[in-house]
């Protein structure tokens, strides 16, 4: 049995650093009494040595280990008082995980042994009392990782593509739910980077014209009990363990070089990568949940913890605990984790409930610590920063008070695009503001229609295939009675539930797609796709289908319908109608037309079906369902000529046709039809007649015309 030297060795950096004479490890904990390092057998199943790390400075504990070396295996046992009443819940009986850790030995296994209480169902007060039983045998461990190698790696790397916020266009998707059913795959690649990082995969998401592909968590996570007792998983990954490791099940060799190959593919093509990240809990849940590292190595400094009861934990997630970001050593453990990932070649982070962050002791604050972390952090700079802008704390909601540089998931823009193209009444002026990028909402801090992330649908809800399908939620295949998923969805099933024959309804449906597509990409802002949307992916009505590892989540590319395939066509098609027409992707906010000398100036208009500027009271008409958009563009060339480039939205939600006639002070010579969605791949088919400038629409459509002037 190897025995190895110990030495005091030094407080940072934070975690397992190897050299090449051995393993510096350090670890914070503001109230242990004592911190054991254990190392392990190659095969993880015997403890071949204990040290003590009896240096602490400036809280952080700290040893070197002479002759140590990359591949190691280990794991923490930390002393201190189990005083829950307290905030505290050290148990040495408990192999605990580095927080720093880069890479786990083993895959998690539920047992009564990852509780740090004695479990007794019918006694409430069971956490009070201390479980004495080891966990070592069953728990997964930590791996010391060679940085050094990565650090090679990166020097290799093709450069990031720093695609400029105006022009960006985010695909979400699932690594194992795009991949797992792709027939184009050899079936061992299929659900891991290794798929992801295939040419023919990136030349698919590459050629739909996206610009960053953002991914559900890539944390290595666990499955909550309730979701094992029930035989399902946490399929999204909200349940982070550790935030410097990559998910096992996404590596095929359990390698972070994979994850490394793919961001490089990625690149080579000029496509971003985007994380999900979860720092706003973790998965060692509530009071009765499991101790696996941050409970057990100093509790009440990781977690938010109730000022009246410190054994009860603030739970502004609704996962159960907070994560205390407000903690300097907590937030360093984020912003060293960010800055890991950055390093490694990621672009841009969508932080999960992202109000977690911002909240200081008075409430949400742009200014909190957190934000001016992220700010001034040279890293961190050029990475695209993306906030969930809500909780379920106090004042949880706070869509478009983000601070400067952050983009924000903008739920008011996919509920009120939903509503028009239903029908409801009395959403128009909202529509026309969410179009046009939400500048109520975002520019009053100096910010760009960028900072407004558009979506129709996400991971979290009903797909756009089942928006147009389906009038309720179908959750029951999550054993919670159809109690769980949104209530307000907004959709609407044209006549009936679910799967239809009806031709007519399809072909509904199919326009519904088409014009909420061409909606989301020809608005002001920054649109993000869900992967499969173009495909008409359908989670047979689930809207949410977080713990469904199977046929309802993965993407059926074998089962694409004829029509389906138009729809990928259709998407194409808008977003290169996107990339072509700068009025698309202004960088500042269009507004309405002001008496200016300056000719270099893009104007909005609004206009109603009979060709004249809207009213206000057509505005407040409850029942009016039409719109014609104009976005205006005049530029002064070199030789002070005055050029002009004009497109037309037309908007009819209404059930019935609707004659709409084009604006008659423009001088405009001719209107050039660019996109019908009553065409099933968007292409205009038939010469618009306009001998009396006028154009009938068709219930439930949109049109597209741009303007020639010669």
């Amino acid at each position: 049995m190897n025995c190895y030297n110990a030495s005091e060795g030094l407080p940072y950096p934070l975690g397992a650093t190897a050299d090449k004479q051995g393993v510096n490890f350090a670890i914070f904990s503001a109230n242990a009494q004592r911190v054991e390092l254990c190392l392990f057998d190659p095969e993880g199943c015997r403890e071949i040595q204990r040290i003590n790390l009896a240096v602490c400075t400036d809280q952080v504990w700290h040893v070197y280990v002479e002759g140590l070396t990359a591949g190691a295996i280990y794991g923490y046992r930390v002393y201190g008082p189990y005083e829950p009443q307290n905030g505290h819940r050290f148990n040495p009986h408990k192999l605990l995980i580095d927080p720093y850790a880069k890479q786990l030995f083993g895959t998690f296994h539920w047992s009564n042994t990852m509780l740090g209480y004695t479990a007794n169902e019918d006694n409430e007060d069971q956490d009070l009392i201390i479980d004495e039983r080891d966990n070592a045998a069953e728990m997964v461990k930590c791996v010391v990782v060679d940085n050094d190698a990565l650090l090679v790696k990166n020097a290799l790397s093709p450069p990031k593509p720093n695609i400029p916020w105006n022009k960006t266009i985010i695909y979400e998707l699932h690594v194992k739910g795009f991949s797992k059913l792709n027939m184009a795959l050899a079936e061992s690649e299929r659900g891991f980077f290794s798929s992801l990082a295939q040419p023919e995969v990136l030349s698919y998401i590459k050629q739909l014209g996206v610009t960053a592909i953002e991914l559900l968590p890539v944390h290595v996570y666990i499955d909550e009990k309730f979701l094992i007792d029930n035989k399902l998983t946490n399929y999204w990954g909200y349940n982070s363990l550790n935030f410097f490791t990559v998910h096992h099940a996404y590596l095929k060799n359990n390698d972070i070089i994979e994850f490394k190959q793919f961001i490089d593919a990625a690149h080579a093509v000029e496509l971003e990568v985007i994380l999900d990240v979860v720092y706003n809990h973790t998965a060692e849940g509530n009071r009765l949940g499991p101790t696996l590292s941050f409970r057990g190595i100093d509790n009440a400094s990781y977690y938010g913890l109730e000022a009246h009861d410190a054994r009860f934990y603030i739970n502004d997630t609704g996962c159960g605990n907070t994560l205390n970001a407000k903690h300097p050593r907590v937030l360093q453990m984020v912003m060293d984790s960010l800055r890991y990932w950055a390093e490694l070649g990621v672009d841009g982070f969508r932080f999960d409930l992202a109000t977690v962050l911002g909240r200081e002791t008075g409430g949400f604050d742009p200014g909190s610590g957190f934000f001016d972390a992220i700010r001034q952090d040279p890293i961190l700079a050029s990475c695209k920063m993306i906030a969930e802008p809500w909780d379920i704390g106090p004042g949880g909601y706070q869509v478009g008070n983000y601070p400067s540089g952050w983009s924000e998931w903008n739920d008011r823009y996919r509920d009120i695009v939903r509503c028009f193209w239903r029908g409801d009444a009395e959403v128009l002026p909202e529509f026309a503001r969410r179009i046009h990028g939400s500048s109520d909402l975002f520019e009053h801090s100096g910010r760009a229609p960028s900072a407004t992330i558009n979506f129709i649908s996400s991971h979290d809800g009903f797909t756009l295939n089942d928006l147009v399908s389906y009038n309720e939620r179908n959750n029951y295949a999550n054993n919670e009675n159809n109690n769980d998923g949104h209530h307000s969805n907004f959709s609407y099933n044209h006549g009936e539930e679910g799967e239809s024959n009806n031709a007519e309804i399809i072909e509904l449906r199919d326009r519904q797609k088409r014009n909420f597509i061409a909606t989301l990409f020809l608005s002001q802002g920054t649109p993000m796709l869900l992967a499969g949307d173009e495909l008409g992916r359908t989670q047979q009505g689930n809207n949410n289908a977080y713990c469904q590892d199977n046929n309802i989540n993965w993407i059926a590319w074998k089962n694409i319908a004829d029509n389906d395939r138009y729809l990928q066509l259709f998407t194409r098609y808008v977003i290169s109608l996107r990339q072509q027409y700068p009025l698309f992707t202004s960088k500042a906010y269009i507004h309405r037309p002001k008496e200016l000398e300056d000719e270099n100036i893009s104007r909005v208009h609004w206009y109603n079906p009979e060709g004249c500027e809207m009213s206000e009271q057509q505005w407040q008409e409850a029942d009016r369902h039409t719109l014609t958009w104009v976005l205006e563009n005049s530029s002064v060339t070199n030789n002070s000529t005055v050029e002009k480039s004009i497109l037309l939205l037309l908007f009819n939600a209404g059930n019935e046709p609707e004659e709409f006639y084009l604006p008659q002070d423009m001088n405009v010579k001719k209107w050039t039809p660019l996109l019908d969605t009553c065409e099933i791949d968007g292409v205009p088919k038939n010469t618009i007649s306009l001998t009396e400038n006028a154009i009938v629409m068709k219930h439930k459509s949109m049109q597209v015309l741009s303007a020639n002037f010669e």
